[in-house]
């Protein structure tokens, strides 16, 4: 159940992959197996944001209440997107890789969709940033704690 509880938790965006480690590394939960659940968990939801967010944007944009909304997102994209820059595929591969606050999977696709970013390049590029902040995330969740839990067992021993 924690598993799917992990998987779940790394499709929802801001969450993602970082809060699924978390989750699974605090609930017991193999180190591979979490890997591999959490980075497939936030993987999937990307092609449906870079085939569909321009459709459910000019959905959106139509409406005075959710217009406000599109309008905040892609704001929120031409801020990520002066930090990737003129690395394109290089800086969305580190802006998706680096867990900080407001960067990861789903904004990552955000900003490839609104800035037409060629799917073939986006998704593996974006998939290859999961995988990243996968490797940084596990070193926080599964290796730090037990690098902790020993000096501090050495010290008190």
């Amino acid at each position: 159940m924690n598993l799917l509880i992990a998987f779940l938790m790394s499709m929802l965006p801001i969450v993602e992959l970082r809060g699924g480690l978390i989750f699974a590394s605090a609930s017991g939960i193999p180190f591979w197996e979490a890997f591999i659940v959490c980075c497939v968990g936030n993987i999937l939801p990307v092609p449906f944001i870079l085939f569909f967010l321009r459709k459910i944007f000019n959905v959106l944009e139509k409406n005075r209440h959710t217009a406000k909304l599109v309008l905040w997102l892609e704001g929120k994209a031409k801020k990520a997107e002066k930090k990737i820059g003129k690395y394109e595929t290089l800086g969305l591969f580190l802006f998706v890789a680096i867990p900080l606050p407001g960067t990861g999977a789903w904004t990552g696709s955000l900003i490839a969709a609104l800035f037409d970013m060629r799917i073939k390049r986006a998704f593996p590029t974006i998939a290859a940033g999961v995988v990243g902040a996968g490797v940084i995330m596990s070193v926080l969740s599964y290796l730090a704690p037990e690098i902790f839990r020993g000096l501090f067992g050495i010290m008190s021993g």
